[in-house]
């Protein structure tokens, strides 16, 4: 099975960017193949990876199901046949990184079934990887819809703020109630001037404390990440000497990069 690594935290905490990074990290370290999952309705991934942004799972999940209810499925092909080749056909490939982009949450009716599909096909499909990196919408509901695999590494991030803190703890407290199966949970605090903890309020630190949040990695404010953003330029493209790319390198080194060698291969 891959190595699944989710991506959570307040909305504007900069987790996308540090998706990316990862992404990136693990890709030029040439350990496999890996699968970028982009979970926040947003979609906004492939623009910090660089990647076009093709159909999501969300669509076609409604285009099942629109054929359903009109009576026009196709004859003698499975739902779950369907989905499936459905699934395989929304893969943006890159280089040793394919994409897929999960899109917008459930509408109205019963999605429960289709969902439980949806896993299923998406529990097969990452065993051609050996990494799986999901970056989740705000919160946990992708993980809560049970729509996105379990994660090996739950990585919360927040910038120096009390309320993403107390967010980010709220999310590791949540996930035994959702019943998911999560190794470890980390704690990243992110955009922290020069890196340096001890520059920033007490109460900051005091929040970590008190919210029980192991921290891993303080990530460094990079003023080229707001002039990448403001032009559309892909993240990944952050030199190498950027401070924040060389603390997410680290991150990467330090609590991702042990997993097993031997992961079956289901496509070349």
């Amino acid at each position: 099975m891959a190595f699944t690594v989710a991506v959570s935290g307040k909305g504007g905490s900069g987790k996308t960017t540090v998706s990316a990074l990862i992404i990136d990290t693990l890709v030029r370290r040439g350990d496999g193949n890996l699968l970028a999952v982009d979970a926040d309705p947003a979609s906004n991934l492939h623009l910090a990876l660089g990647l076009p942004l093709a159909r999501t799972v969300g669509d076609i999940r409604e285009q099942a199901l629109n054929l359903t209810r009109s009576g026009s499925f196709p004859q003698g092909l499975s739902k779950q046949g369907y989905l499936e080749y459905e699934v395989q056909g929304l893969l943006v490939e890159g280089e040793k990184i394919d994409l897929l982009v999960m899109g917008r949450p459930e509408g109205q009716g019963c999605y429960c079934a289709a969902n439980n599909m949806l896993r299923a096909i998406l529990d097969r499909l990452s065993r051609s990887y050996r990494y799986v990196v999901i970056d989740t919408e705000a919160g946990m509901e992708h993980l809560s819809r049970r729509t996105t695999r379990d994660a090996d590494y739950l990585l919360l991030i927040s910038d120096p703020i009390i309320r993403g803190i107390s967010s980010a703890g709220v999310m590791a407290r949540m996930v035994p109630e959702l019943q998911i199966r999560v190794e470890r949970i980390g704690f990243a605090l992110n955009r922290v001037p020069g890196g340096d903890l001890e520059r920033l309020p007490v109460q900051i630190r005091d929040a970590i404390a008190r919210e029980g949040l192991d921290l891993i990695a303080v990530l460094p404010a990079d003023p080229l990440v707001g002039e990448y953003d403001a032009v559309g330029r892909p993240s990944v493209e952050l030199p190498g000497d950027s401070p924040l790319r060389l603390a997410v390198e680290a991150l990467v080194e330090r609590e991702l990069t042990n997993v097993p060698t031997e992961i079956p291969r289901l496509r070349e």
